[in-house]
């Protein structure tokens, strides 16, 4: 019965010093993602809308967050907007992927070395609220279904039965 026992404890270290490196190798992944997730402070997000209303958007946004229009300036592809808060600097990238398709870039740097990932992912929700807005005002009226047009009642004509 002794020999089992220390069969068994000898089979049980082999089995948890095989647990140190992926339990170091986690903690290491984590510690990556946490700096990354300050290093970073980029968010993005590709819209199903023209570049004048994502950029009216994105406008919008700011001035929601209380944040101040700095300037424009244009690159290659697109534009960017620079705006800031008392500690906060960020830019804006937009750029056209095609006639109804936009991406935005937003960077939003916080102090010396730190980026501010929460409020780039914030500015890219408002955004994105306003453009929901915008465009829901832009769709077309759907008419209202007469009782003529009205689906057919439960138990008619359905080839799903109950």
């Amino acid at each position: 019965m002794a020999r089992y026992c220390v069969f068994f404890l000898l089979g049980a270290c082999l089995l948890l010093a095989a647990c140190e490196p992926v339990a170091i190798a986690i903690l290491g992944a984590s510690a990556s993602a946490a700096l990354r997730y300050n290093m970073d402070g980029v968010a993005s997000r590709t819209f199903t809308a023209p570049v004048a209303a994502v950029k009216s958007a994105s406008i919008a946004a700011l001035e929601r967050m209380g944040l101040a229009l700095d300037s424009t300036s244009r690159f290659d592809t697109g534009e960017t907007i620079f705006a800031r808060a008392e500690n906060r600097d960020i830019e804006i990238d937009i750029e056209p992927i095609t006639k109804h398709a936009t991406r935005v870039r937003i960077t939003a740097k916080g102090g010396s070395l730190l980026y501010d990932n929460a409020t780039a992912v914030e500015l890219v929700q408002q955004t994105e609220k306003l453009l929901e807005v915008g465009l829901a005002k832009m769709a077309p009226a759907v008419p209202a279904m007469g009782p003529a047009q009205a689906p057919a009642a439960a138990g008619g004509s359905s080839k799903i039965g109950f």
